[in-house]
């Protein structure tokens, strides 16, 4: 039964009602497209994947955000505390320093994000911008001698945060912004070698998409005669491997330009963080077989043993 546009679904909470409606408003989508476009086109270079945490294996942001949050947190233990803390103002001005390195994180990681995600991740960065403008007039005001004031701005500023929290927890665990899309392919796809196709189905140097135990695979062939098998769906955000292009060893994403080694599926270039699940490969009587890496099934073709082999494209083995 379709909902109807505008009203929530009977034992939906008010606030996940808002949240729904907030990703399907396309009011702010041109908005959205020109501040994408000019985040993408900053010439950031290799310093783009620092941002997005490719040297780390997942987003940058989550961690950044620890400095702000808590100097600002703490300031408020202490603006609750009886006497007037210094110790506060030092705090809320090191919240300010840290959300400067959290907020270019955070956009750079926005700007290639699918656009229901997006456009909660714009409210998101408004109220912590606000958050922002608010604890530095709040510093203002208790450096100026007028910390009553500050102090109210101050709580205020910590009420925007936590709209902020609020809306970042949605785009993590309910629209999966910047988690791992590849991650369960290791738990789902069963033991064992898997027959993809005939050798003569996978054209040299194009990728090919397969599917094993409902898990979509990327498969391709090199001119050497090996073979490579990744997981298909993009670990950043599920994008299809197998439309992308190959080059020079690696797949790239064709949604968001994901560069992924075909030999090891480690992630070369972002915005993906995680690298692809990759397959052991071997060729049977001129069929392509796959399976998991140390699945601890014996590795073995007539009785002879394949582990480490390198498959040959006439269906032989070459060590």
């Amino acid at each position: 039964m379709s909902k109807k546009p505008g009203r929530p679904l009977m034992g939906q909470n008010r606030m996940l009602w808002l949240l729904d409606a907030l990703e399907r408003d396309p009011g702010r989508d041109k908005l959205i497209d020109a501040l994408g476009a000019r985040v993408r086109a900053l010439p950031l270079g290799r310093v783009r994947d620092v941002l997005h945490g490719t040297w780390l294996g997942h987003p940058v942001h989550p961690m950044s955000i620890h400095l702000p949050l808590g100097s600002w947190m703490s300031a408020a233990v202490l603006d609750l505390t009886p006497g007037r803390s210094r110790k506060a103002d030092l705090l809320v001005a090191v919240g300010l320093a840290g959300a400067a390195p959290a907020a270019v994180t955070g956009l750079v990681d926005w700007a290639e994000l699918r656009r229901e995600q997006q456009r909660v991740g714009l409210v998101h960065a408004v109220a912590n911008t606000t958050a922002v403008g608010l604890y530095g007039a709040s510093l203002a005001l208790r450096l100026t001698g007028r910390g009553t004031t500050g102090r109210a701005l101050g709580f205020l500023g910590l009420t925007a945060v936590g709209v902020g929290g609020l809306l970042g927890g949605h785009m993590a665990y309910r629209q999966a912004a910047g988690v791992n899309h590849a991650e369960e392919v290791p738990h789902v796809v069963s033991d064992g070698w898997h027959r993809v196709g005939g050798v003569d189905e996978f054209p040299v140097g194009e990728p090919v998409r397969r599917v094993v135990d409902d898990v979509p695979v990327l498969v391709v062939r090199e001119a050497g005669g090996e073979v490579h098998a990744l997981a298909e769906r993009c670990s950043h955000l599920a994008g299809p491997l197998s439309e992308g292009t190959v080059a020079d060893g690696c797949v790239r994403c064709p949604w968001h330009g994901s560069t992924f080694r075909l030999s090891d599926g480690w992630n070369v270039e972002g915005p993906a963080t995680a690298p692809q699940p990759a397959f052991d490969t071997r060729v049977t009587d001129g069929h392509v077989e796959i399976r998991l890496p140390g699945d601890g099934v014996p590795d073995t073709v007539d009785g002879t043993a394949t582990i480490g082999a390198t498959p040959g494209a006439d269906g032989g083995r070459t060590s």
